[in-house]
């Protein structure tokens, strides 16, 4: 199949990889052409892969037109603060019945939507299907065992993202919950970097496993709130994610939680990533839409301080565990 995939970043790159893996006909789009150059110079994408060669096969290009044209699927994997600002530029390009699949995971900060809601709407096409779960690029690239699920309204369309996904190393399920497979995707980003402020910290085991478990309990109620089925929280791109994110080397929002708590200031540490920590902006937009909600999420709260209030990550510990009794 004729697959493009929108985004150069990690994980674009590493389904780009993937596919072309498969044998489909891959075109990678990037905003800016003086990097996709050096990619193709370079045949690796070393500001957001490093370490990993790129098939020859996968073609990139930084013309949206190009980029889409005659395309079968639409991939969409650029961060998702930028997400409805680049749907923009391909509006009228991609024709309405092409499937499109996002990888994004977030919710808008203007708006309070969800990615697929945002893409289905900019693009005016009929399908939408996240592909979200417990993955890291570094390792879906490499061929390392994952597993992970294809949420969708309509389930033809999940079941074609599972089939053309799913080989030797990737295994999809599917769900008709994509509500909450894109909520949990959101706010496990922000529970990851409490738990990396609480191990640059120096605290330990106790505490990360203290923080993942009521992390998950602040997920499972936003998620209903939201409008999601509970079990979907339970699920791959609920506690697996939750999981992988909070304890991973290659958690780019564990490590800035870990930054934070070993005393650097945000702006720091925003300033020198390249890639992007969608738990500091998430953090921002899942506060007020809790507060909206009228669900409690204190830990949640904690990370909005600490990233955007200059709140000290060594007193936010004590204001958690300082909160009024309760029965679990």
């Amino acid at each position: 199949m004729k697959i493009s995939v929108i985004g150069d970043g990690g994980w674009g790159t590493a389904n780009a990889i993937l596919l072309a893996g498969y044998g489909h006909a891959i075109t990678v789009w990037g905003a800016f052409a003086d990097y996709i150059e050096e990619i193709k110079a370079k045949g690796e994408n070393t500001r957001f892969l490093k370490g990993v060669p790129l098939p020859p096969s996968i073609k990139w290009t930084a013309d949206a037109q190009e980029a889409v044209a005659g395309a079968e699927i639409v991939v969409l994997a650029s961060p998702s603060k930028f997400l409805a600002d680049v749907c923009a530029r391909f509006k009228g390009l991609v024709d309405r019945r092409t499937l499109v699949v996002s990888l994004v995971k977030g919710l808008s900060e203007d708006s309070h939507r969800r990615m697929s809601e945002i893409a289905k709407e900019i693009l005016g096409v009929d399908d939408v299907v996240v592909l979200s779960g417990p993955t890291h690029a570094e390792e879906v690239s490499r061929g390392v065992p994952t597993t992970i699920v294809a949420a969708a309204e309509n389930p033809a369309a999940a079941k074609k993202v599972q089939e053309i996904w799913s080989g030797r190393t990737l295994r999809v399920y599917t769900s008709d919950d994509p509500v909450g497979v894109e909520v949990g995707g959101a706010v496990k980003n922000v529970i990851a970097v409490a738990v990396g402020a609480s191990d640059g910290l120096g605290f330990g085991d106790n505490t990360r496993a203290a923080l993942i478990t009521r992390g998950l309990a602040e997920v499972a109620r936003f998620a209903k709130a939201y409008g999601a089925k509970p079990q979907t929280v339970y699920g791959l791109s609920g506690v697996g994610d939750l999981i992988v994110t909070c304890t991973s080397r290659h958690s780019r929002n564990h490590s800035v939680g870990e930054r934070l708590g070993k005393g650097e200031k945000m702006a720091e540490i925003l300033s020198s990533m390249k890639m992007v920590a969608e738990g500091v902006w998430n953090a921002k937009v899942i506060h007020r839409l809790a507060q909206d909600l009228g669900v409690e999420m204190p830990i949640t709260e904690t990370v909005y301080k600490v990233c955007h209030e200059d709140f000290p990550a060594s007193a936010a510990i004590e204001s958690l565990m300082g909160r009024e009794l309760k029965s679990e």
